[in-house]
């Protein structure tokens, strides 16, 4: 089956593993310790698990092939475990800042501080390096379910350091109020990341502009740039995973065949899809030529030219918007 090959699975099975053995651990060292602020971080692994499940069933419904129902494919549901993965990063915060309150009312009691604070290293290490694995597997796959997890893992890392820190506060001074203070630092930083999270998957949803991504399809296009192809306009992009489908407007001379445009079209989707690092399909929509663009268009032999070429303009000029992806104005 193709899931059993797919490396975005197998990294996803990966974290799901990982994240369980550290709650186990994590939860030990809480029943031990009784220290509010690793029971944040036992909090922020309970979300590691449950995300990382969740995560893991999107990419196996993911990684379906294109069918008639599903025409761009099953990516898209990776924005949704991203948004999931944040929404549990933010309730997880929640959670750790109330338990800290009602330790610092009713008064900490920490025990065996050393015991905390050796578990608390050994979790970080290993999250930082599950974290640092998915992200980069995530981003060379082009994954938002893998970056989000990656991501998350990495909150669990500095949810760690402040349990670190607040824990070897009370062992160096004594006052067992630190540890809950570090516990509400942490779940503070814990709801930032979990909201840039589930912000940045609803702009996957809702095909938010991308405007790196938008420079560099462009960028693409003028490295495969060929006399005839004058402008680019109103660049479209649909992110669904590791797929993306770019939609595009080509301006080109009003004189060419339907036979010469289709060659065109087939040589040039390749070479900007390869140019650009890009997985996924190119639509072009081709749009005669206007006389105002006979300055910048350096076709020999043009039969309906009205004034001689002076300089090829470079393609985000058109419209002067196509570079922040916006829809350029045709000329």
């Amino acid at each position: 089956m193709r899931w059993q090959t797919e490396p975005r699975v197998r990294a996803a099975l990966l974290s799901v593993a990982v994240s369980m053995l550290l709650l186990g651990l994590k939860l030990a060292g809480w029943a031990w310790t009784g220290s509010s602020a690793i029971f944040s971080d036992a909090l922020e692994s309970v979300t590691n698990v449950v995300a990382a499940a969740f995560g893991l069933g999107a990419l196996l419904f993911s990684v379906q092939p294109v069918d008639e129902g599903h025409p761009y494919g099953h990516g898209k549901i990776e924005f949704v475990s991203a948004a999931f993965e944040g929404g549990m990063i933010t309730f997880a915060a929640l959670l750790s800042a109330g338990y800290a309150l009602l330790d610092l009312w009713r008064g900490p009691e920490v025990e065996q501080v050393a015991l905390g604070l050796g578990i608390t290293t050994l979790a970080a290490l290993v999250n930082a390096c599950l974290g640092a694995l998915l992200l980069a597997e995530g981003r060379r796959l082009r994954s938002p379910a893998l970056v989000a997890d990656g991501h998350h893992v990495l909150t669990d890392v500095q949810t760690s350091i402040g349990v670190f820190v607040g824990l070897g506060l009370v062992a160096f001074t004594g006052r067992r109020w630190c540890d809950p203070v570090a516990a509400l630092v942490v779940a503070l930083n814990l709801g930032w990341i979990g909201a840039r999270i589930v912000r940045e998957a609803l702009g996957g949803l809702l095909d938010a502009v991308d405007p790196a991504l938008v420079r560099r399809i462009v960028a693409a296009f003028e490295s495969c740039r060929r006399p005839g192809l004058l402008q680019i306009h109103q660049p479209r992009l649909i992110r669904s995973g590791p797929l993306t489908h770019v939609d595009v407007h080509i301006t080109v001379p009003e004189f060419w065949t339907v036979e010469e445009i289709h060659g065109l079209l087939g040589e040039l989707a390749r070479e900007v899809l390869a140019r650009s690092a890009l997985e996924g399909d190119l639509a072009v929509h081709f749009d005669p030529c206007r006389r105002e663009l006979c300055a910048c268009c350096e076709m020999a032999g043009c039969p309906v030219r009205v004034a001689p070429f002076v300089a090829r303009l470079p393609l985000d000029h058109a419209g002067g918007n196509v570079a922040r992806g916006e829809a350029g104005a045709r000329p």
